[in-house]
């Protein structure tokens, strides 16, 4: 299978459109995936602003999916924090950090790139019910 490698802007318009994408990319139930590609977009939005250039990378399929997406801010890091239930933002990490096997942030010349490895088929557990308070 090959790669799925999308540029675009970094909109809240755009977010469902990439969800949809991915999922007919891979072909097959993906929520774990298009829970992290949210999350990822949702990063840049809210940090570096809307209309931020990106690319996002989606490869793997059968041992390990993997996603990544690029943004133009080499020093804007994501930092993992954990949200109280007063906070009305804050959990998109968690969340990442919760499907995901592993994530990381990778430094570029001019960019960044972060990325997550998913199994297949992999549904969230528990874990998630207890970050978002289902």
């Amino acid at each position: 299978m090959n790669g799925l490698t999308l540029r675009l802007l970094a909109t809240p318009e755009e977010v469902a459109d990439v969800r949809r994408t991915v999922r007919e990319h891979l072909g097959e139930p993906c929520a774990d995936v298009q829970l992290c590609v949210s999350e990822l977009l949702a990063n840049v939005i809210t940090h570096l602003g809307a209309g931020t250039p990106v690319t996002l990378r989606v490869t793997g399929r059968a041992a390990r999916t993997r996603v990544e997406l690029t943004d133009p801010d080499p020093r804007a890091w994501p930092v993992l924090r954990r949200a109280t239930e007063a906070d009305e933002c804050g959990r998109g990490l968690a969340l990442l950090d919760a499907v995901a096997l592993r994530w990381g942030v990778t430094q570029g010349a001019g960019c960044k790139t972060v990325w997550c490895e998913l199994e297949p088929g992999h549904s969230p557990d528990r874990r998630v019910a207890l970050i978002t308070g289902g």
